[in-house]
């Protein structure tokens, strides 16, 4: 399932999310450029520079890099056993809570993301309007790496993409407009039709779509299914739920008082 566009009419121009698309581009075009390919994405070495590595949260201090482990490449951090010596000069670990929300792993990883991010992203925007939204979007970032983090300590796979700040949106989404609907492009072996769907649907789809990703080791150079990110979407999906119900709330209480007043 391709979804084309939502049913929300919006009231102002989504100029962050737009800014928040071209940002993620552009971020892939500078990841590529000293290496690595328009396709397949940058290089092992930049992802692990610029990712977010749990264990480098967990272990304040350590550093990853790519080395060899066995008969192939694996990311190797100061201070797990049988690891000697250091990682070279890298950003600090702090910074790469942000630099990880615009790093994707190929051009497949970055299309899905993006698509989602601009339909659904948008009327997210126009609800809770742009300076908000722009603060939302990177926290709900930052809430998802929290409890990737937190459950997965110990793993050197790196978290990268902004999967998780829009898995907040679209958590957000759900509660904002419940009831609208998405055109879709359904595939269906050699023939394709469009039909409108529920919101939520693309929800499903979207962690379906990610989760293989995931599976097929196309969001991430290492450790195939090992590399999926299952938490920080949950993190990035239920900060998205709480926000979003609370934003919701607190308008309803003041449209009462308005209403009472009146």
């Amino acid at each position: 399932m391709i979804p084309l566009k939502d049913s929300v009419k919006l009231a102002r121009f989504p100029f962050v999310t737009l800014a928040l698309v071209a940002a993620n581009v552009l971020a892939y075009l500078l990841a590529i450029r000293g290496g690595g390919s328009l396709i397949d994405g940058p290089t092992a070495s930049t992802i692990i520079r610029y990712g977010s590595i749990p264990y480098e949260f967990s272990h304040w201090g350590q550093h990853c890099a790519v080395g060899l482990a066995g008969l192939g490449q694996a990311v190797l951090c100061s201070g797990q056993p049988h690891v000697a010596g250091s990682a070279g000069p890298q950003p600090a670990t702090w910074e790469t809570a942000f630099t990880a929300m615009f790093l994707h792993a190929n051009i497949f990883h970055l299309a899905g993301n993006m698509l989602f991010l601009a339909i659904f992203g948008t009327s997210v925007e126009d609800r809770l309007g742009r300076a908000r939204y722009l603060c939302f979007y990177l926290l709900a970032g930052l809430a998802a790496l929290a409890l990737q983090v937190a459950v997965a300590s110990g793993s050197a796979d790196p978290t990268l993409g902004a999967s998780g700040a829009i898995a907040g949106v679209l958590g957000a989404y759900v509660v904002l407009y419940p009831r609208a609907r998405v055109l879709t492009i359904v595939v269906l072996v050699f023939f394709f039709t469009l039909v409108d769907l529920p919101a939520w649907t693309m929800l499903l789809a979207w962690l379906v779509f990610d989760g293989v990703l995931g599976a097929l080791g196309v969001s991430t150079p290492f450790g195939g299914g090992a590399g999926v990110a299952y938490y920080a979407h949950i993190g990035g999906f239920a900060f998205g739920l709480i926000v979003a119900a609370t934003f919701a709330r607190q308008h309803a209480a003041a449209d009462a008082q308005k209403s009472a007043g009146s």
